[in-house]
């Protein structure tokens, strides 16, 4: 005895997609240049883990000699890292499609606000953190050199442009979609 499978029912198709525009060209360039600000102190914290002082005296240095403060700072930079990344897909495709390898989700279309809340979430909470680097060098920093706190200062900086920038992509993300959401409900 044959089993036989029913016959499929006839799939409805899709309604039409609106377009999406292409980001704007200054959308772009932000999503790059928010994985580019993160480096510099990435890679600071990087020359720790490998054994260099980079700018801090011997009496400073010390805590940061241990395993477990040096998987702290890999894993802090490489988190951080990651996270800038995820700014340029707010720009790029895998932004509005889920890539196809992620198991159970892959392939699916992306919700505009489970993009744009945790973004803008992400954007507020990197511009409070970072709001007083442009101060650093008004605070005492007994455990670092003249030199290292000057190299490590200037190597915070760009962290304050972390916040702005994502909360400037995160924007230009949500007005691409909210006029395609617009458009989809009028037709």
């Amino acid at each position: 005895m044959t089993l036989r499978k029913p016959p499929a029912p006839p799939q409805t198709p899709a309604p039409p997609q609106t377009p999406l525009a292409p980001p704007p060209r200054w959308a772009v360039r932000a999503a790059h240049l928010t994985a580019l600000v993160v480096l510099p102190s990435g890679l600071w914290r990087i020359a720790l883990v490998l054994g260099h002082p980079a700018g801090y005296t011997e009496a400073g240095f010390e805590p940061f000699a241990t395993v477990d403060a040096k998987i702290w700072m890999l894993t802090l930079s490489v988190v951080s890292e990651l996270v800038a990344l995820l700014t340029i897909g707010l720009v790029r495709p895998w932004g509005e499609v889920v890539p196809g390898w992620i198991p159970l989700i892959g392939g699916r279309r992306v919700r505009p606000l489970a993009a744009v809340v945790p973004a803008a979430l992400g954007a507020a909470g990197l511009t409070l953190m970072w709001a007083a680097v442009p101060f650093w060098w008004t605070y005492p920093h007994a455990d670092l050199t003249a030199t290292g706190n000057l190299v490590v200062g200037i190597l915070y900086q760009p962290l304050f442009l972390w916040g702005p920038l994502t909360a400037a992509v995160t924007l230009s993300y949500h007005r691409r979609h909210r006029v395609r959401h617009r458009v989809r409900r009028r037709g």
